[in-house]
This record gives structure tokens, sequence and C-alpha cells, in this order.
């Protein structure tokens, strides 16, 4: 991974309190995964910041690297790597995904 896209990924996870790296567009997700990402973050009234990983090819292949996950989506909350759909449908059934981002965001 470049230092400039490694650069570029960090300023985005320290400068936004909540950033979901997905395929597409909050209004437009390209797969189901980041549709329920997307979803869950809805649900939960967060704003958020959206990365659409479709729209650059260092960016996605960078975010992998970058988190050491392989998969898309990817979720961070003030600069900590949470995980992917599957952990945040977990958080958020368990009510834990809540108390994050609510403690998170005061």
């Amino acid at each position: 991974m470049s230092d400039d896209v490694q650069d570029r990924l960090k300023a985005l996870v320290e400068n936004n309190d909540v950033v979901l790296f997905m395929k597409g567009s909050p209004l437009f997700p390209q797969c189901g995964f980041s549709s329920r990402a997307v979803s869950i973050l809805n649900h939960l009234n967060t704003e958020f910041e959206s990365v659409d990983v479709l729209q650059d090819q260092a960016v996605r292949q960078g975010i992998k690297e970058f988190s050491d996950w392989p998969t898309i989506p990817q979720l961070y909350v003030k600069g900590e790597f949470i995980g992917g759909s599957d952990i945040m449908m977990e958080m958020y059934e368990s009510g834990e995904l809540a108390a994050l981002l609510g403690a998170k965001a005061a």
C-alpha cells in the first residue's frame, strides 16, 4: 500500500467520528453487506462519512491492508476499527453498537 493511500485512509478515519468504507453510497449500496451496514447506522440515527471503495481501486485494496481485514464494508468509530457487517449486526442486536456510538458521540 502506498504511503499516499495510507495517509488518505488515516486522515479519513481520524477526521471523522464514524466512517463506513462500503461498496456504493448510502443512497445506493452496491452489495447486500454494505446495504445492511447502512441500514444499521441509519436505524441508530448515526451520522457517518461514507467512502465508496468502488470509485478508487487503491482505496479498495488499501483499506483491507490498513485494517488487516479482508472484506468490505468496514466501520470505524473515533479512529477504531469495529468490523464488517456481520460484526455490526451482532453488536447491534446485543445493544453494544448503540452504546459504543452513544459513548463515542458524547
